[in-house]
């Protein structure tokens, strides 16, 4: 529990301060290719998130389970044979993109070199997640928390290095920020490779080394990736259908496109910005999890996954609770930071319990990717998205309730979504759902 603490709190510190990078970093785009520059970038990110997705294969995730769960004179013959897997997958994705890429209309309004920087992309990720997964499975998480502020701190260095040196049309500076981001890309698998062939190395020396079928291996790893790939491709792509979705709703409940637009823009851009700045530690503990409750669970240590998920309830509750309060009281100082609009702080309030049950959601998902429940965590959430897109569409076109009637479904499917998690894990572990008894049992130890 030691390293799992020593864990958490390193990528939770790191988090909050790429959190704060990646604040400046979109002051200096703001500043450098405008509002119509920021439109731009900000819509072609969805789909470099899918391509990361989809390059990526969520091997982090399948290859940190894997490891955590194998004895270590596994390692060696698991990690070659994972490195061959995402070489294959790297050729297939690349051979895809290459016949995909030109008939995507969206790079219509990009420079023309974009489409071939999102090819390089594709092997970088694929690569460096076999490595990400290794140090997550044996739970080195310092180069992980490295690499990722590294990332956005070399991102943030070389966009003010090149705007400050180089002057650029609007286009070529929206292009220079893309590089940036695919470049510290590249810079952070150099990291990794360099951190993972040490290691490799130490591996080697040991003389005791049992093989693993490549079969198996590769079998071990698609259990994981397909339904986890599957359940992040399913979350962009309803990210993606929800602002049509609500824009319609509240324009059949009479506002004007304009307006849905706005409110839309508002709930997002404004309220979802400041409620979800909270989640890094949720994220941090995700990665964390994944390998840690794969370990227990692999040990059939049943004790220690009720006592690990009693402690990652308690501590969501103890800064989830004050997070939401601070909404609360200080929404309008908060909302006033971006500009003006009692909407924004009304919203904020409002959507309090979708933000706090957000909290709990993301480390119980972590739990369902330990206990090898990928499958129920990736129907969980097409039943939740299912009740909240109802939802959203009967009682936002209500005239009576609008965007109070989004909100009221938003919060609704937050809380489906995190008792379906709950109730699954407690029935794996068998630990009683009641958390009265679960905050008895936990202060009686």
């Amino acid at each position: 529990m030691n390293t799992f603490l020593r864990g958490s709190i390193l990528l939770i510190a790191v988090a909050f301060a790429g959190e704060c990078l990646e604040f400046f970093i979109n002051m200096v785009l703001a500043k450098e290719i405008g509002a119509h520059g920021m439109g731009l970038y900000m819509s072609i990110m969805p789909f470099i998130f899918l391509v990361v997705v989809i390059a990526s294969l969520e091997l982090p995730i399948s290859i940190s389970k894997m490891i955590a769960e194998k004895e270590e004179k596994y390692h060696k013959s698991m990690l070659g044979h994972a490195f061959k897997f995402a070489l294959y997958s790297t050729i297939a994705f690349s051979l895809a993109a290459l016949a995909v890429f030109p008939a995507i209309p969206v790079f219509n309004h990009y420079h023309p070199i974009l489409r071939w920087l999102l090819l390089a992309l594709i092997p970088v990720i694929s690569i460096s997640s076999v490595a990400r997964g290794y140090f997550m499975g044996i739970q080195q998480m310092g180069k992980i928390a490295a690499a990722n502020f590294l990332r956005k701190f070399l991102q943030l260095v070389f966009l003010v290095y090149l705007y400050k040196w180089f002057d650029f049309t609007m286009e070529k500076a929206l292009l220079v920020a893309i590089c940036t981001l695919i470049g510290s890309e590249l810079v952070i698998l150099i990291y990794l490779m360099i951190a993972y062939f040490i290691q490799y190395q130490d591996i080697k020396k040991r003389k005791v080394h049992h093989h693993t079928e490549g079969k198996v291996v590769r079998k071990d790893l698609l259990a994981v990736s397909v339904p986890t790939t599957a359940l992040r491709i399913f979350h962009a792509l309803t990210a993606a259908v929800q602002p049509f979705l609500i824009k319609t709703a509240l324009m059949h409940a009479g506002l004007t496109e304009t307006m849905s637009t706005e409110q839309f823009g508002i709930l997002t851009g404004v309220a979802f910005t400041i409620g979800f700045f909270p989640a890094f530690i949720a994220h941090s503990l995700l990665i964390i999890l994944i390998p840690t409750v794969s370990e227990h669970y692999s040990k059939r240590n049943r004790e220690a996954l009720q006592s690990l998920l009693q402690k990652v309830l308690i501590f969501t509750f103890l800064y989830g609770v004050p997070a939401i309060l601070l909404f609360s009281f200080e929404g309008e100082r908060l909302t006033q930071l971006f500009f003006h609009s009692s909407d924004a702080e009304y919203y904020l309030q409002l959507l309090w319990p979708f933000f706090l049950f957000h909290y709990f959601i993301t480390p119980m998902q972590a739990f369902l990717i330990g206990l090898g429940l990928v499958k129920d965590a990736f129907f969980h959430s097409v039943i939740a998205t299912v009740v909240t897109f109802t939802m959203i569409y009967i009682m936002g076109a209500m005239p009576s309730l609008q965007m109070n009637g989004i909100i009221l479904a938003m919060n609704s499917g937050a809380l489906l979504l995190c008792l379906l998690h709950y109730a699954t894990i407690c029935k794996k572990i068998e630990m009683p759902m009641f958390f009265g008894r679960l905050f008895n049992d936990y202060s009686r130890r």
